[in-house]
C-alpha cells in the first residue's frame, strides 16, 4: 500500500481531484461519511485526511509515503522530506502587515507577532533588524490593533481581513503554494510508483 496524507479542507479536495485525474482514485472518499482512511486495494493506495500543518509530520515520520503540504510549513518547520512538485494550488503569500499609518523608523526593537517564528526571524535577520518575536496561534491581526506588536508576519490570501481591520501589507516575504512531498525512505523503496504519481500530477500543473 502507498499511504497518502491529504490536508483536510478545500485545498485537500482540490488535491484529491488531481490524484483522481491522475488515475489514483478512491470512490469511497466521495461518500458522505466521517471516515478518515480510504483504500483502493486494486490500485494499492490508501488516502487519509489530516490537519494541514500535520501532513509533513506524517510524511517525515513514515506514516505517510507522500502528502501535500504548504511551502510555509516546509520553510517554517524544515521537515526532512523530499519536495517533489509545486502543485500551484492554495496560492497565497507570506507578508509583513501593520496599521496603515505605521512606519518602521528603525529606532527601537521591532515587535513582531506571528505563528511563523522561523520565517519571521530569518527575514528580519536578513535585513539586520532587531526584533522581539511574540508567538501567537490565532487572530494575529489583533496584535497591532491592541498595541501588542508593531507588525505581524502572516499568510495573506486576498487581504480582505487586513483591510477590514485597517491594516495593510508592508512587505511580501515569499510566495506560497501547495507542494507534493515524499518520505525519504519510502522514496528509496517505492520511488518508481511515487515518481509515476508525481509525473501524472505534473502534467496537470503544466496544462493549467
Amino acid at each position: 500500500m502507498l499511504n497518502i496524507a491529504l490536508p483536510k479542507g478545500r485545498l485537500g479536495e482540490k488535491v484529491y481531484d488531481m490524484f483522481e485525474k491522475a488515475g489514483y482514485d478512491c470512490p469511497s472518499i466521495r461518500e458522505n461519511n466521517r471516515k478518515l482512511i480510504f483504500e483502493n486495494e486494486k490500485l494499492g493506495i490508501r488516502f487519509f485526511w489530516v490537519k494541514p500543518s500535520d501532513v509533513s509530520i506524517y510524511v517525515e515520520r513514515g506514516a505517510a509515503d507522500i502528502g501535500v503540504a504548504g511551502k510555509d510549513i516546509l520553510i517554517e518547520y524544515k521537515p526532512n522530506v523530499y519536495e517533489l512538485l509545486d502543485l500551484r494550488l492554495g496560492k497565497c503569500r507570506m507578508c509583513v502587515a501593520a496599521k496603515k499609518e505605521f512606519r518602521d523608523e528603525d529606532v527601537k526593537v521591532l515587535k513582531v507577532a506571528t505563528k511563523f517564528t522561523e520565517i519571521a526571524s530569518d527575514y528580519y535577520a536578513g535585513l539586520g533588524r532587531d526584533i522581539d518575536i511574540i508567538k501567537l496561534n490565532g487572530s494575529i491581526e489583533l496584535a497591532p490593533i491592541l498595541g501588542l506588536s508593531d507588525v505581524i508576519v502572516d499568510i495573506v490570501e486576498t487581504g480582505t481581513t487586513l483591510k477590514e481591520n485597517n491594516l495593510e501589507v508592508k512587505a511580501t516575504i515569499l510566495p506560497i503554494s501547495a507542494r507534493l512531498i515524499a518520505n525519504k525512505a519510502a522514496f528509496k523503496f517505492k520511488g518508481a510508483e511515487i515518481e509515476k504519481i508525481a509525473e501524472a500530477m505534473k502534467g496537470q500543473v503544466n496544462n493549467d
